[in-house]
């Protein structure tokens, strides 16, 4: 059986030779470590293999014999053995080709969850915020992150946010397909209703936002963005969105949620271009991102 461990052990000489004896004369073999460098302690990761039957609590009691402290234990699969520049060069790889997925990107480099795991509500997880321009991507854990882990996280989240900005002044925006009797020389114009948001052309609507009806939870309404696969990359998404908080702002809310498909690469640079202030997590295949809106000012 093989398990990832994290511990806590003293910055002293003889502390890892302590505990790789202990681990020697119960016939657990150390099979890869990291070293997560403190002040007072050092957070080490090791990866165990013990003989079949062992549980979670009889190798933290191992190590804990062996005086670490805060020692985390779960079953992990031989991907926990790839080399670490490896894992960072494959994430790397990953988000200069989709930065959307970032969260989960992210989440996986950092032995995370890009949110909660059933089992971890209402217990103590560790949160690592990551800040993509005005946007804040969150994973989670159980066992603390480390300074080198939020150091890494804080260069990844920098790194999509050169290449989105990248392809922001690489892409000035192509004109849109002509079709359905548009002419791409048309500007859009911006309908606001009571809890929607309409871009039109000639009478013609190629965009829309709306609030649902009921609210997910207190002061957070669900909300539906679309625009007209020939009018894409004009900046009319980014128009719609803001135009829509502004209206959510008005109706009192504090937040609006969007949901998309995990693989949307349009979300996240839309949501940067707006200016505004969101979370985004990623579920599976569902992307979301929770925008605040209170401190907005109503639309005209």
């Amino acid at each position: 059986m093989l398990w990832r461990v994290r511990t806590t052990l003293p910055d002293q000489p003889g502390a890892l030779a302590n505990l790789a004896t202990t681990c020697g004369t119960a016939g657990v073999n150390i099979l890869a470590m990291q070293i997560f460098p403190g002040i007072d302690a050092v957070t080490d990761e090791f990866v165990l293999r013990t003989a079949d039957g062992w549980s979670e609590a009889n190798v933290v009691a191992l190590v804990e014999r062996s005086g670490g402290a805060a020692t985390s234990c779960l079953p992990c699969s031989e991907q926990a053995l790839v080399d670490q520049p490896a894992r960072h060069v494959r994430a790397a790889r990953a988000v200069l080709a989709q930065p959307a997925a970032f969260p989960d990107t992210v989440a996986k480099l950092l032995d995370a969850e890009a949110e909660p795991t059933p089992d971890g509500i209402g217990a103590e997880m560790d949160v690592m915020e990551l800040a993509v321009g005005e946007v804040t991507v969150q994973i989670w854990r159980a066992a603390p992150f480390t300074l080198t882990e939020h150091a890494r996280g804080a260069e990844m989240a920098a790194l999509v946010a050169e290449v989105l900005e990248r392809g922001r002044l690489g892409s000035p925006g192509l004109a849109p397909t002509p079709g359905r009797r548009l002419s791409p020389a048309d500007a859009p114009e911006f309908v606001v209703e009571e809890t929607a948001v309409m871009a039109t052309v000639n009478g013609t609507v190629v965009g829309l936002a709306a609030l649902g009806v009921a609210d997910l939870a207190p002061g957070v309404r669900e909300s539906t963005l679309r625009v007209d696969p020939a009018w894409r990359r004009r900046g009319i998404g980014t128009r719609l969105l803001v135009e829509m908080a502004k209206v959510a702002a008005a109706l009192g809310l504090d937040d609006i949620s969007l949901r998309t498909s995990a693989d949307n690469q349009a979300v996240l640079p839309m949501v940067l271009s707006a200016g505004l202030r969101a979370r985004i997590k990623m579920s599976a295949d569902l992307l979301t991102v929770q925008v605040p809106v209170r401190q907005l000012t109503a639309p005209r």
